[in-house]
Formats: structure tokens, C-alpha cells, sequence
């Protein structure tokens, strides 16, 4: 079985962001909250497609990967920066802010019908280490592309570099 790792190399931000229903009879707060984010994603990707034909300007968005827990689900995105993903979360001629201010609006009826919570990380250049065995990647190779784990380091330690060894 062949071992690889990640192929990105660079600076990198990494969002999780996330929706927990603890009251799914309020109906119309559920499908706002819910209804959002695929919206932004599908925006994302069109943008990012489009960066790479030349066509546009790249927000910085690399790609995104969903879980679905029981009433809750969380999303790990991958940034180029954190600067990108802020610029993306405050431009108000992309969906993101408009959705953030009809939730709050929306919300205001019932603020106990869910939460959506986000945190974000930034992670320095070789700072971030991988290991995938198997017929297909997932995570960050799944988005940047794999290498033969060796290429990196043998061990977690090695592909984080010598701060570590």
C-alpha cells in the first residue's frame, strides 16, 4: 500500500465551522441556518475554478469537506490565509455577510434553536503534516493533491521539521 502525504506547501488557514439543532420543530430558524452554507460553498468553488482557468481574481478559498454528526454537522475549510477568509466573511457582494445578517435577524425569534460556531487556526508554512494509506486521500490531500510520504519525512516529526526532531 503506498503511503502518502499532502502536496501543499505554504502558509495555510484552516476553518472549521459548524451547526448543532437543539430545537428542529423550529422549522424556518433550521432551514435558514441550514441553508446557507451550501450556497457559500458552491459560490467558493465556482470562484476557485474560475482562478484557475485565469478568469478571475482567487478569494483563497482551496476546498472544503462536510461531516453530519446527529443534529449537527461540521465543515473543515482550507484557506491560503486568514486575511482571505476574513476578506471573503466581511465583502458584502458575496454571500457570506448577507447570510450572516439574515441569520441574526432570523435567530432573534427563538436564540435557543441552534448554534452555528466557527474556529480558525493558522498554520505556518511546513506546518502541517499528514499521512494517508489507502486507495484515496482525504483532508488536505483530497484538496492539494498527494506526494510519496517519504518526500516529506518517514515520521510525523520529519514533516514537521526539525523544530520537532
Amino acid at each position: 500500500m503506498d503511503r502518502m502525504t499532502h502536496a501543499y506547501d505554504g502558509p495555510l488557514t484552516v476553518f472549521l465551522i459548524g451547526l448543532r439543532v437543539h430545537r428542529p420543530w423550529r422549522v424556518g430558524i433550521v432551514r435558514q441556518a441550514a441553508s446557507a452554507m451550501p450556497r457559500m460553498i458552491a459560490e467558493l468553488e465556482r470562484n476557485k475554478a474560475a482562478a484557475a482557468r485565469g478568469e478571475e481574481e482567487s478569494l483563497g478559498y482551496l476546498g472544503s469537506r462536510s461531516t453530519v454528526h446527529v443534529m449537527a454537522t461540521t465543515m473543515v475549510q482550507w484557506w491560503r490565509s486568514t486575511e482571505d477568509l476574513y476578506a471573503y466573511a466581511n465583502a458584502a457582494d458575496h454571500l457570506h455577510r448577507p447570510a450572516w445578517t439574515e441569520f441574526y435577524a432570523v435567530a432573534k425569534k427563538d436564540p435557543g434553536a441552534v448554534t452555528i460556531w466557527h474556529e480558525t487556526y493558522e498554520v505556518t508554512p511546513h506546518g502541517a503534516e499528514s499521512a494517508y494509506a489507502g486507495p484515496k486521500p482525504l483532508g488536505l490531500a483530497s484538496i492539494a493533491g498527494v506526494l510519496p510520504l517519504g518526500r516529506r519525512g518517514e515520521t510525523a516529526r520529519q514533516r514537521l521539521g526539525s523544530r520537532l526532531a
